[in-house]
């Protein structure tokens, strides 16, 4: 064997050995898996006020968090979670502070956005907004996913931008601790 061939036999072994080393150091524990439950979204159904167990739909629904989008359009919807939609539920993404905080997240909600939409100045929509007051509690869940948080103490109102509610009335799942996944509606609202 010549000097070339010994260099290249060397410098072959090196890399088989240190790529089988990188790849032995891997374990499946170091990626999250899809399935693994992270920080849950506030699970919101729409309910008759007349028929409470009975769903019903919102029509032409947006939500936006407040401060996130101003008016969407058909133009611009960024910022919003729905836009302009008949909705029997949403998922609201709460927001994280500090652990063990009361923290506050604002909803925009409006009904009946194609009316303000529309050309016609004599018809508007009705915005409500909802206030939902919460503590966070970070739950340690592997290596590869970190934390996730939940949320305690969780409290909901709803007040009207221009005087008048479409929102008769909110009421939290009464067989629920804290929001810990997305496996039950949190909250109901009645309309």
């Amino acid at each position: 064997m010549n000097f070339k061939t010994k260099i290249k036999t060397i410098v072959v072994s090196v890399m088989y050995f240190t790529t089988l080393l990188l790849f032995q150091n891997c374990e499946r524990d170091d990626i999250c898996a899809e399935s693994t439950p992270t920080t849950p979204r506030l699970l919101v159904e729409f309910n008759d006020a007349t028929e409470p167990e009975d769903l019903k739909p919102v029509t032409r629904l947006t939500i936006y968090g407040e401060g996130l989008a101003n008016n969407p359009t058909d133009d611009n919807t960024e910022g919003t979670l729905v836009y302009n939609a008949n909705a029997t539920t949403a998922e609201l993404p709460l927001r994280i502070d500090n652990e063990g905080e009361t923290t506050i997240s604002r909803f925009i909600l409006e009904k009946d956005t194609n009316l303000r939409l529309d050309d016609n100045d004599n018809t508007n929509s009705n915005i409500d907004i909802i206030e939902i007051s919460y503590e966070t509690e970070f739950v340690y869940v592997s290596r590869a996913c970190g934390y996730k948080s939940i949320f305690k103490n969780l409290q909901v109102s709803f007040e009207a931008s221009d005087g008048t509610t479409w929102i008769s009335s909110i009421e939290i799942n009464d067989a629920i601790e804290q929001v810990e996944n997305e496996n039950v509606v949190h909250v109901r609202i009645l309309h």
